[in-house]
């Protein structure tokens, strides 16, 4: 069965390329974020990857690769964007065949995005947005912890949520490129910049050739919910002045990737040079 998993940073386009997939690929078992007897990934998982713990997280890869296994389908798709939050380090393990899409989007739309959509979270008290780690602390279910090494060089910044988020997507990003390079599997990811390649019948298609997924049908249908924040994503010049401050006080190891493609040609990929 060919398994394939998604790149991504949250609000990146991964519940559309669900849709998307969903929609058009035959013989194929799409899900986005998996919950109940298919581990999310999300939540624990995260904590004890930040602190290296992986017996865990092994198990639930154990769980997770034989309920793939019984999709009897010719292709499992999974877009969740737990993957480089939680278990690159083991996916060649318990998954060695697998592609990827690796999702990438304007990173001040993200960090807004992600900072929006907790907002709304914690404004109408979902139930079950927090676990608690092996310290005892409350940590946000779907982010990283702040334990990340990344986030020491930033102790003495009094963050706002929207710069949390900023310093996430450059760790989320330099984890893809980290994956990529550590199994050397860029030969099997495909590139998307979201959301105009999404919104591209042709790429898309290009996107089931590369993957090896069989259309429905000759023409791709480009469509499908996209999982949207109860307002419009808009940045403004504040958001601007404090993506740069986290830009000026980032060590210029984490941004080394942004000097080259799949980013360098991207038109927001100069506000992140020093």
């Amino acid at each position: 069965m060919l398994t394939v998993f998604t790149l991504s940073s949250g609000r990146s386009g991964t519940h559309f390329l669900y849709q998307l997939i969903r929609r058009n690929a035959r013989d194929c078992a799409a899900r986005h974020e998996t919950y109940g007897l298919n581990p999310s990934m999300f939540g624990r998982p995260i904590y004890d990857y930040a602190i290296g713990k992986r017996e865990r997280t092994r198990s639930l890869l154990d769980k997770k690769r034989r309920i793939v296994e019984r999709a009897r389908t010719m292709a499992y798709v999974e877009t969740s964007h737990a993957f480089l939050k939680s278990w690159p380090d083991l996916a060649v393990e318990h998954f060695p065949q697998s592609k990827f899409v690796h999702l990438i989007r304007d990173p001040l739309k993200v960090a807004k995005s992600d900072a929006d959509r907790e907002q709304l979270i914690k404004q109408f008290h979902a139930p079950f947005c927090h676990y608690r780690g092996a310290d005892g602390k409350r940590y946000f279910l779907w982010s990283l912890t702040g334990l990340e090494p990344v986030f020491q060089h930033f102790e003495d910044f009094q963050l706002t949520r929207f710069q949390w988020y900023v310093i996430q997507w450059i760790e989320i990003e330099n984890r893809a490129m980290r994956f990529l390079n550590d199994f050397d599997k860029h030969a099997d990811c495909f590139t998307l910049h979201a959301p105009t390649e999404l919104n591209d019948a042709g790429r898309v298609a290009e996107l089931f050739d590369f993957l090896g997924l069989k259309q429905r049908d000759p023409r791709i249908v480009v469509g499908g919910r996209r999982n949207a924040n109860w307002r419009k994503t808009v940045t403004n010049d504040e958001d601007r002045n404090q993506f740069a401050d986290i830009v000026r006080a980032m060590p210029p190891k984490y941004l080394e990737i942004f000097c080259s493609e799949p980013y360098a040609s991207l038109p927001w990929a100069a506000a992140l040079a020093h």
